[in-house]
């Protein structure tokens, strides 16, 4: 019989003990495999989310990912970035706050996203809005706009309805009368969050409810590159150095030196700490294991088991240990780390879009490298033990006890 195979029987004639291990493992590992999805989960999803929509600038006239003051002459802006050889189109982005008037007479604040594009010439492509319409049509003029989920929810408004708004364009302090709009779709708002009340439509529809009191400034500028983000950013630096152009990859640089790197120090801290509780788990199991059957170890040796046998069987107890409790880790971790993830998505200003725990192969592949590291480590005092076993002594010693 081979290693493995007598390290099973080991497991199966001492059930209550081997299930402990195994269930101590999983549980250990499937908080294991939730850090190391946690360490880069956030950066990946605000990378994905940041290309989904085909932008890979941003202009600002302040700097990222702080909010800055708007770009005051935001249409010239666009037009002028436009016309340059590399960019192949730009999103104006206006954003107000607004009311929206119910029967009931309460109001809903929400945020009305005005949007305006800027195509080069001779490429004639249309770029999509920061949004995605899930019930409806898209908004078409300056009277219809697209809502998000909850306003739909909460109004009882659906794709045709009339939707009564009063905005604030230019100070929260306005008096604008009310402006009627008609609700064209129902749309998801990526960059909202779940409990955000979101509002989109043309630029022309955010000037039309706020009569025309909103000038040419705009919150900033998404622009699509014809090739090379970096070379296109420097561009627009170039034509106009008032302005902060900051690629995808910069974004998510900057996160992640400030917001996110709280997060990968948590999965560190924590990493260590459950790799370091298993390896004691299963070193106190083997441990306690092998002093139960020092006499059958010493017998085995006697009856012609070479040191380096009983050092494998050992090793192999300990990797079927690790190695059950790792394959059951896995979908406990992802069933776990689904439950964090809404959890931590309710927290105030989180995208809706946004995940905090990301499935990749490389987590998966340090997550089996880390537990093959434990079942190694984890085995080193018990094979220490069974290779330096004196066979004489001890089987007196059982003879005797």
């Amino acid at each position: 019989m081979n290693a493995l195979g007598f390290a099973w029987r080991s497991l199966v004639r001492q059930p209550a003990r081997a299930a402990l291990g195994i269930l101590g493992v999983a549980a250990v590992g499937a908080l294991l495999f939730d850090m190391l999805l946690l360490s880069q989960g956030l950066i990946t999803s605000m990378r994905d989310l940041l290309d989904r929509y085909g932008w890979d600038i941003r202009v600002v006239a302040g700097e990222l990912p702080r909010q800055g003051p708007r770009i005051r002459d935001g249409v010239t802006a666009s037009e002028t970035i436009a016309m340059l050889p590399s960019v192949s189109g730009v999103l104006l982005v206006r954003v107000a706050d607004a009311k929206i008037d119910r029967p009931s007479g309460t109001a809903l604040n929400a945020s009305f996203q005005g949007v305006d594009v800027r195509t080069s010439a001779g490429t004639g492509v249309a770029r999509r809005p920061p949004w995605t319409i899930l019930r409806g049509r898209d908004a078409a003029g300056p009277g219809e706009v697209v809502i998000s989920e909850s306003i739909a929810s909460q109004a009882h408004l659906a794709p045709g309805a009339s939707l009564m708004l009063r905005p604030s364009c230019v100070s929260e302090h306005e008096a604008l009368p009310p402006t009627t709009m008609r609700v064209s779709g129902i749309a998801e708002f990526p960059f909202a969050s779940e409990t955000e009340d979101t509002i989109g439509g043309s630029f022309a529809a955010l000037r039309n409810a706020c009569s025309g009191n909103v000038g040419d400034e705009v919150d900033v500028l998404l622009v699509t590159s014809r090739s090379d983000a970096d070379v296109t950013a420097a561009a627009i630096r170039a034509a106009r150095p008032d302005l902060n152009a900051m690629t995808n990859d910069d974004v998510v640089g900057r996160l992640q030196q400030t917001g996110f790197s709280y997060f990968r120090q948590i999965s560190t801290v924590l990493t260590a700490v459950t790799v370091s509780f298993a390896v004691l788990l299963i070193t106190v199991l083997l441990t306690v294991s092998v002093n139960q059957r020092l006499g059958e170890i010493a017998a085995l040796r006697a009856l012609g088991f070479s040191r380096m046998r009983v050092v494998k069987d050992v090793l192999s107890e300990s990797a079927l240990i690790v190695g059950i409790g790792g394959l059951l880790s896995l979908p406990l971790g992802l069933l776990l780390a689904t439950g964090l993830d809404d959890i931590l998505k309710g927290m105030p200003g989180i995208p809706a879009e946004l995940h905090f725990f990301v499935f990749e192969r490389g987590a998966l592949a340090i997550h089996l490298s880390l537990l093959l590291a434990t079942a190694l480590i984890a085995a080193l005092y018990p094979m220490r033990i069974v290779s330096s076993l004196p066979i004489a002594a001890t089987l007196r010693d059982e003879v005797i006890g």
